[in-house]
């Protein structure tokens, strides 16, 4: 199986990429957002929850994230592997997600970390914020408190995985297909 941790702050095309890769390397997108979108859209319990935490720019419990994670990997147990985008964000989620893996007898392969700077990820979310509905990416004062939650709170994962020789930093400005190619090659090396 080929699991991959899709990373990078708020705005650095961790969705778009993902889209592509999937398709290409014939794996299962599971997005957290996208998850939690729709539970919040439709007034889950979980939705709920999470919705408490995200309209403040805050991660939402780990709890709730493996408890929803490791019911997506069920719901695919036949897949050739996973891109995951927007989990882990903590060590304890990524011990998490290494013994759910290692259950189903498999692991992360690599966690590739798209490197985009802050004004250039701004940029984007209002960009974005002005299409896509989401008032997370309307309010730059919210953009910027995402951006640097990530950096005190997620940003450690680099050094986690970095440990285990999977991590892979990808510049993550220029085309979608300049950006998809480079990620590729890290990939096409595992």
């Amino acid at each position: 199986m080929t699991n991959l941790v899709l990373f990078g702050p708020p705005g650095a095309g961790k969705g778009t990429q993902a889209d592509i890769l999937k398709e290409k390397y014939q794996l299962v997108h599971i997005s957290t957002g996208d998850v939690f979108r729709y539970n919040i859209k439709n007034e889950t319990e979980l939705g709920l929850t999470a919705k408490s935490f995200i309209d403040k720019g805050q991660l939402v419990p780990d709890e709730v994230t493996i408890n929803m994670l490791n019911a997506e990997v069920d719901k695919n147990a036949e897949a050739n592997g996973f891109i995951f985008d927007g989990f882990p964000r903590t060590e304890n989620q990524a011990d998490a997600l290494a013994e759910l893996l290692k259950g189903k007898g498999t692991e992360v392969k690599a966690m590739i970390a798209l490197e985009v700077e802050d004004e250039v990820l701004v940029k984007r979310l209002l960009e974005r914020g002005k299409t896509s509905g989401r008032k997370d990416d309307a309010d730059e004062a919210v953009i910027r408190n995402r951006i640097t939650v990530y950096y005190e709170e997620t940003a450690i994962l680099k050094e986690y995985y970095k440990k285990q020789n999977k991590y892979y930093g990808v510049d993550g400005v220029g085309s979608i297909e300049e950006i998809t190619e480079r990620i590729s090659k890290v990939i096409d090396n595992l």
